[in-house]
């Protein structure tokens, strides 16, 4: 009997296990990992905030008023550049708007590109909708003219007026431009002529940085990344990369790292949020919780005179006192105790987000809360 094809097809089965658990192994990620791409950024590639002055034409008496003296005497411009000679006093603006309009342009965009720009009013218009606006020039915080913007104003909401009545949806005096922005100038930016690269942490941590520095330093099996600070690490583009950054960036930003925080309570009163990371732990501390609900009714009593009587209306006041006092039992939590176990206790006490912000704030005043509480 032979058996060695059986063998030999057994072999092939178990080398190709092996192979696909080697992949899933590599590809595996620790709980809470995220990539690098969503925590970090790469200095210098970033948006540019444009921002133009401009008119909105075309509008159906919803524009501004004669009180916006800007807007005639920018309609007097524009005339006259085009060869038209006006007094501003004699014009009436309210098919017109005068408007700010913005836009943000993106990292390596190049000349012909549309982008998005939003158009607000500034003058007291009612309406934009249905307008049209005039070229405007874009210009950045260097004063040079980045992109263009001309187009139909989209204000995704509209308002109309009675007599006596008025209807609104949403702020029909701001509008966008879908795609309406046309890039004139490009941002000069040469990726691959560069030998070092600098990684900026959205959220800066000593322990993420490392993370990420000894994640980057494990890919290429040499030490190519330095973590300066908290918030900063220092990339050495190694030789085989040399010209070719693009790849080398989207191999990094492939790579997942845990990110480390501080432990927080952030609070806000306004509206009895109460948001606790997972890193919250608190001191040896025992809670109690009750509330005093008093209620005072008055209900008072009116006795009337017979009719044609001579007789008086008497009213006797009845009070209704009511009180009711909580009998929550003192809850022990213990050292090192963790948010899950927190959150679970003061349920049991049947405490409300408000009461729940009182809380947090004693037990920090007591001093056994480890972590930040932040009050917004």
């Amino acid at each position: 009997m032979n058996t060695k094809p059986e063998r030999h097809d057994w072999m092939e089965r178990l080398r190709m296990f092996v192979a696909v658990l080697v992949v899933l192994v590599l590809q595996a990620a620790p709980a809470g990992a995220v990539r690098i791409k969503d925590i970090a950024n790469i200095k210098g590639v970033r948006t540019n905030q444009l921002v133009g002055y401009g008119l909105v034409v075309g509008l159906d008496g919803t524009g501004d008023d004669k009180k916006s003296v800007f807007t005639t005497q920018s309609i007097a411009s524009m005339l006259e550049k085009m060869g038209v000679t006006v007094n501003p006093k004699d014009l009436k603006a309210k098919n017109v708007a005068a408007v700010m309009v913005t836009a943000d342009l993106p990292p390596f965009a190049r000349t012909g590109a549309r982008i998005d720009a939003l158009v607000s009013s500034m003058g007291d218009a009612k309406n934009l909708q249905g307008g049209t606006l005039l070229m405007t020039p874009l210009k950045a915080a260097d004063g040079n003219v980045y992109a263009v913007a001309q187009g139909p104003v989209n204000t995704g909401g509209f308002a109309a007026e009675g007599a006596g009545a008025t209807v609104r949806k949403n702020f029909p005096t701001v509008g966008r431009l879908i795609e309406g922005a046309t890039v004139e100038r490009e941002v000069n930016f040469d990726l691959n002529a560069r030998n070092a690269l600098t990684l900026s942490l959205q959220q800066p941590d000593f322990t993420t940085a490392s993370r990420v520095t000894d994640a980057i330093n494990g890919l290429f099996y040499d030490p190519i990344a330095t973590a300066t600070d908290a918030g900063t690490i220092q990339l050495q583009v190694p030789m085989a990369y040399t010209g070719n950054i693009v790849e080398l960036v989207a191999m990094i930003e492939k790579l997942e790292v845990t990110p480390d925080n501080t432990a927080r309570v952030v609070i806000n009163e306004r509206t009895g949020t109460v948001v606790m990371g997972d890193n919250v732990r608190i001191s040896t501390i025992a809670i109690a919780h009750g509330n005093l609900s008093i209620v005072v009714k008055e209900s008072p009593q009116v006795s009337q005179p017979l009719p044609f009587s001579e007789g008086q209306t008497v009213v006797t006041p009845e009070t209704n006192l009511t009180v009711n006092e909580g009998k929550d039992q003192l809850v022990l939590l213990k050292s090192g105790t963790s948010i899950g176990d927190v959150v679970n206790a003061l349920n049991a006490l049947g405490v409300s987000p408000r009461d729940l912000i009182a809380i947090f704030q004693a037990i920090k005043a007591a001093g056994a809360l480890q972590a930040d509480l932040e009050v917004i």
